[in-house]
């Protein structure tokens, strides 16, 4: 690929806002066991590394849906690519999302599994892009706000690139 990747935010500020939102989530669950799921493929950087800093009991599960494709922007269709392998009535969930941008998959994911009777449903995401916002989603928890424009790093990627960069990047097209 023919781009420049420009740091918008580095390591070391991921890794300390990962570490807080650990906390506000093992102080907001305290006593409770949390159902983590991750929405794939992006969110997985961000689950791991959230997941290893909860310190109240949890179980994860992964579910993904796409409405990208291989471009910069939403296609506006959104699919299940995979579903979750247990069900989830019952059980405080949270879902660990690498960014909300138009909040149309966020929201039709909500919509899903609203349906399957959790005890809670919470969102917890790396990046928020709200000038980007077309549809109400309410985020519980989140890293970063980010301008609207399009970002890499830290499992997000550009047609499947630049996933496993250790910080978040603007891509910038040469």
């Amino acid at each position: 690929m023919n781009n420049k990747i420009s740091v918008l935010i580095s390591e070391e500020e991921v890794d300390r806002r990962v570490r807080e939102l650990a906390d506000e989530i093992n102080r907001d669950y305290a006593g409770k066991r949390i159902h983590l799921i991750c929405a794939l493929k992006g969110g997985v950087f961000f689950m791991c590394e959230l997941a290893k800093r909860i310190t109240v009991p949890l179980t994860m599960d992964f579910m993904a849906v796409s409405s990208y494709g291989n471009g910069t922007s939403t296609s506006g269709v959104v699919r299940i690519i995979k579903d979750l392998d247990e069900p989830i009535e019952g059980k405080d969930v949270l879902i660990a999302e690498d960014i909300v941008d138009s909040g149309n998959t966020l929201h039709y994911l909500v919509d899903i599994l609203n349906k399957r009777h959790p005890a809670s449903l919470k969102i917890c995401t790396l990046l928020d892009k709200p000038d980007r916002r077309t549809a109400d989603v309410k985020v519980d928890y989140t890293g970063f706000c980010v301008p609207d424009k399009f970002v890499v790093g830290y499992g997000l990627d550009y047609a499947q690139e630049y996933r496993n960069l250790p910080f978040v990047g603007v891509v910038e097209e040469l």
